[in-house]
């Protein structure tokens, strides 16, 4: 399959001159979407560089992911592309998290939803404490006194896969499967605000878990 070209427009406006990315001989792209103008091609199509897939090879652990309760959908798409990206092997979807049944999840996974293992669970502590049982290590992506920094973690790739718990975007991980994570994990912040979107800070652990080395 062949694969998808770009073209940079730029409008010719001389109070506008906005510049763009559109589909190559996209007829989208011969007005400016901000004023309206007449916009033209300024560069050669091009393609989109994506990252040689096998290039890097994980040094970290083997990660699965319980998300309990979040509810929004966008979210859930972020994470199981980044899930797929990572190279997690499967997503455990719990309480109100939608799953990729959802059509508007597809949104944001951009096919991610199709390529990554997932299972439901309508009680979320009932599979974690399942997990654990199986022997997966359960860590929780969380704040609190118990929290310790990502960054200064030392991950043995070669002990038990790591299950790590992300919990509701407003209340965070439900305190009986807190109970249940041997290690609770945060992101240092710096600024005035004491979390990130939990797309986000699903996305930075995540990676980092699965490669940074021992």
């Amino acid at each position: 399959m062949t694969a998808q070209r770009y073209q940079i427009r730029q409008c010719e406006e001389e109070e506008c001159h906005f510049r763009f990315p559109v589909v190559e001989e996209s007829t989208s792209g011969d007005r400016c979407p901000k004023c309206g103008g007449k916009a033209r091609p300024i560069n050669v199509p091009y393609t989109a560089h994506g990252v040689e897939r096998g290039k890097f090879v994980p040094q970290g652990a083997e990660l699965e992911a319980l998300l309990d309760n979040i509810r929004s959908v966008f979210n859930v798409g972020n994470m199981l592309r980044t899930a797929d990206g990572a190279g997690i092997r499967h997503m455990h979807l719990c309480g109100i998290t939608p799953t990729p049944n959802n059509p508007k999840l597809a949104k944001t996974a951009l096919g991610a939803e199709c390529s990554v293992p997932w299972t439901h669970h309508r009680d979320g502590l009932a599979a974690a404490v399942s997990l654990k049982k199986r022997g997966s290590r359960l860590w929780a992506l969380e704040g609190g006194s118990r929290a310790e920094s990502l960054f200064d973690l030392r991950v043995d790739p070669q002990g038990p896969p790591i299950l790590l718990v992300v919990g509701s975007e407003i209340s965070g991980v439900d305190p009986a499967i807190l109970e249940h994570c041997e290690r609770v994990l945060c992101l240092p912040m710096q600024g005035v605000k004491n979390t990130l979107n939990v797309a986000v800070a699903f996305g930075i652990a995540v990676y980092f878990l699965r490669f940074a080395g021992p």
